[in-house]
């Protein structure tokens, strides 16, 4: 694994989109910013390959920013991990991580959280929350956050939660004359649009493409 350094100021924002694996090591310096991105539809070429993605962020500096967005569209017998590390050594920093998986078939998914706040890191805020849906009886998801937080004054949320779709939802829809798939996709795409909100605007066909689909299902 190949360490990125951000120095003072400057920013890394990227989208992966559909990559076999994403691997980073990322030391931010005082005043740095790092958005990433990490979506996976779990397209036909990726069924027979388990996908591990690990993501390892330290700041090293004061008043830097850290924002992690995964999302993961898994069905067959697809598989991914998504692995996060965020060590906030020095004060002032923030962090927030929303990673969520759809999960069908005989997919299955896991998720590894690490946030540690170090001794000396106070008025540091950070956040990391994993929400997962699973459609089918046999798509398994295991979540792990792991929080160790060793200074006073910091403010440090999160939460991890798995579900099915909501039934009273759909049987709502229904009542109202939207078909049964229709209504899967709505709910679908509204516990995405969640993650995909969050993707900056860009000029990259393969993510105007993606984003024109999914406000298609929801709208």
């Amino acid at each position: 694994m190949d360490t990125m350094v951000l120095h003072k100021g400057e920013t890394y924002e990227h989208v992966f989109l559909n990559e076999p694996a994403v691997n980073l090591h990322i030391v931010q310096e005082a005043d740095s910013c790092v958005k990433i991105h990490v979506i996976n539809l779990g397209t036909p070429e990726q069924r027979d390959t388990e996908i591990a993605n690990r993501i390892f962020v330290e700041h090293c500096g004061e008043n830097c920013s850290t924002e992690i967005y995964g999302l993961a569209c898994l069905t067959d017998d697809q598989q991914e991990t998504f692995e996060t590390h965020v060590h906030h050594l020095t004060g002032g920093g923030t962090s927030n991580q929303l990673i969520k998986f759809v999960l069908d078939g005989q997919a299955k998914g896991h998720f590894v959280g690490d946030l540690k706040i170090a001794p000396d890191a106070q008025h540091v805020e950070a956040h990391q929350t994993n929400r997962n849906l699973v459609l089918s009886a046999d798509a398994q998801m295991r979540t792990q956050p792991q929080l160790e937080i060793y200074a006073d004054d910091v403010q440090a949320t999160h939460g991890a939660s798995t579900g099915q779709l909501d039934e009273a939802a759909l049987f709502y829809m229904r009542q109202r004359g939207i078909g049964e798939q229709k209504a899967r996709q709505l709910l679908v795409g509204a516990f995405m649009k969640e993650v995909l909100d969050k993707l900056p605007t860009t000029d990259d066909e393969r993510l105007t493409t993606l984003l024109n689909t999914i406000d298609g299902v929801v709208e």
